[in-house]
């Protein structure tokens, strides 16, 4: 989870809302119309589940998504598991 945390603190606009030891709640904000998208991370035993949603509208043109494989890369890179 601590490297978790890190990589989600080194994304922009982001603000860690609520971190346990086994998850994580953080909020992003896009960077021209500030909308804000919420992102929860789960750690159960060996697997870890990501969310990543927008609060408003309908199509957020792939930002979310883009992020979650974002974080997958980096978690990966460290050497973690393969978050699902």
């Amino acid at each position: 989870m601590d490297d978790l945390r890190r990589i989600i603190e080194s994304m922009p606009r982001t603000r860690i809302v609520a971190a346990s030891n086994t998850a994580l709640h953080a909020e992003f904000r896009s960077r021209i119309f500030r909308f804000v998208d919420d992102v929860d991370l789960q750690v159960d035993g060996r697997v870890v589940q990501i969310r990543s949603a927008s609060r408003t509208g309908y199509s957020d043109l792939g930002v979310n998504r883009r992020r979650v494989e974002e974080i997958r890369r980096a978690f990966a890179t460290q050497g973690g598991a393969h978050p699902n």
